[in-house]
């Protein structure tokens, strides 16, 4: 079988297992949070903890890779993963379920990136926009089974077999990865940038836990710290990578215009997208009253929506070009977040699951055609560091997303001066984030129309005659 079409079926149990868990988690929060004490809410820095690894960590996942081998980094990544479900099992306190979702993180820091940089140095540009949507179609399975499979077994059984559901896929994925996918490796790898890891990671994370907490769980001033001493570091790392030739991440990138229309619009997008695990069960659950089962059976068909256009986006993309169906997609994805916001514990599921349906049609298409034009114009060279960044970006932006969720209901129901969540308090967080996803529409339109043109193959651009040299140069394959 043709690389472009092995890697990404390999490569996709990593994506399988970490979609399977957060959409498996996302509907069996409120049973978990029954279980050891919490409120539903507070389990959001379980949420921020997996994102705080992967913050940590993603900044060294490409140079792990140039220096040990993709293969080696990846299958380690898939046995921390399994190691942190393992612990997520048997925890048994918030605290102890915080660290084991932080473990989680870790490896998915190297397993996700080290992936999708294996495919982005196997395939030729042309066939990257189908190589990652090939990538994702078996990963998608995860976001289908996991709200049904995490319901019925949070309902009849216990929440903690859960997390026994990777093993299996886990074991499968490092027996195949040892077997067929290449040792990738890069020459004359430079040391790591130690302080630029440490000034990133501190900085990263402390934000993410900062945002999460909102001084829910911890007094507002620590949390307030987080924030200030977190933006301190990024902004020193900022600095800092300026004058290091060969920093942690490399912003330097973001001077390519495709690639920072990826990096600042899909950042917006996915604030909104990242709020939806979060808002939509607890709103089903906890506002509407519905067993795990009944609501996992109601959002898993938003991920049936999105496989379904997997296989097409790199047909649209001919037709449409990425400028075009980057800034009508967000504006669409952006309406079909905010519909959320109207459902009433009397809406029919069916109506519900008719607007989740349409509404990870779109997301799909939207996430595809981000992911794809963040490469069109980074060189070889360079795509360790581009699809580390990218994915650091990718991952705070659906922190901030959490944050603002929970933030938005928090402050409905103190001003409701209310002390729990109630149905009402959820349509103003949902709109609140679908605004901010139709913001990343400004972004893509300031792209040329021949935008990636290479890799979308584009008709009407590629029909035109060589523009007057304005385009950025490709590195040759």
């Amino acid at each position: 079988m043709r690389p472009s079409r092995l890697l990404p079926l390999i490569i996709a149990t990593a994506l399988f297992m970490e979609n399977t868990d957060s959409t498996v988690i996302a509907t069996s929060l409120p049973m978990i949070a029954r279980d050891i004490g919490v409120d539903p809410i507070a389990l959001k820095l379980a949420i921020t903890s997996y994102l705080v690894g992967l913050a940590i960590f993603i900044p060294i996942s490409g140079w792990m890779a140039d220096r040990f081998g993709a293969k080696r980094i990846f299958s380690a990544a898939l046995a921390v993963f399994m190691a942190g479900s393992l612990s997520c099992a048997w925890a048994n306190s918030l605290e102890g379920f915080v660290i084991s979702r932080f473990i989680q993180g870790m490896g998915g820091a190297m397993m996700v990136p080290v992936g999708r940089l294996v495919i982005l140095r196997s395939v030729p540009r042309n066939e990257v926009v189908q190589a990652l949507a090939t990538l994702t179609i078996p990963a998608m399975i995860g976001p289908i089974l996991g709200p049904v499979v995490g319901g019925f077994i949070t309902t009849y059984f216990d929440w903690r077999w859960i997390f026994f559901i990777n093993i299996p896929i886990g074991v499968l994925g490092i027996a195949l990865s040892l077997r067929f996918i290449p040792n990738i490796k890069e020459e004359n790898v430079p040391r790591l940038d130690f302080v630029g890891f440490i000034l990133s990671g501190v900085g990263l994370a402390l934000l993410m836990l900062g945002f999460a907490s909102g001084g829910h769980l911890i007094p507002l001033r620590v949390s307030i710290a987080c924030v200030v001493v977190g933006t301190i570091c990024v902004v020193l790392f900022v600095l800092h990578a300026r004058r290091t030739p060969h920093p942690v991440m490399q912003l330097g990138l973001l001077k390519l215009q495709t690639f920072r229309a990826s990096i600042i619009g899909g950042f917006l997008f996915r604030i909104g997208i990242g709020a939806i695990p979060f808002l939509l069960p607890l709103m089903l659950q906890v506002g509407f009253g519905l067993s795990p089962l009944a609501s996992g059976s109601i959002t898993f068909i938003a991920a049936v929506g999105a496989l379904c256009t997997k296989t097409l986006a790199k047909r649209v993309l001919e037709l449409t070009g990425f400028r075009r169906l980057l800034v009508v997609n967000a504006l669409i994805g952006a309406v079909f977040i905010g519909l959320n916001g109207f459902f009433t514990p009397s809406t029919p599921h069916w109506a519900m699951m008719t607007i989740l349906f349409a509404g990870g049609c779109f997301r799909s298409m939207q996430f595809t055609s981000i992911n794809a034009i963040a490469y069109a114009d980074v060189s070889h060279r360079d795509m360790s560091s581009a699809t580390s960044l990218s994915s650091v970006s990718q991952q705070l932006a659906l922190s901030v997303g959490v944050a603002l969720g929970a933030g938005a209901l928090e402050t409905s129901t103190w001003m409701r001066g209310a002390h729990s969540i109630d149905a009402s308090d959820f349509a103003i967080a949902f709109w609140i984030v679908a605004a901010i996803a139709s913001l990343s529409a400004l972004v893509f339109l300031r792209l040329p129309p021949d935008a990636g043109a290479e890799m979308s193959g584009h008709r009407a651009i590629k029909n035109q005659p060589p523009s007057s040299g304005m385009e950025l140069p490709v590195e040759p394959r």
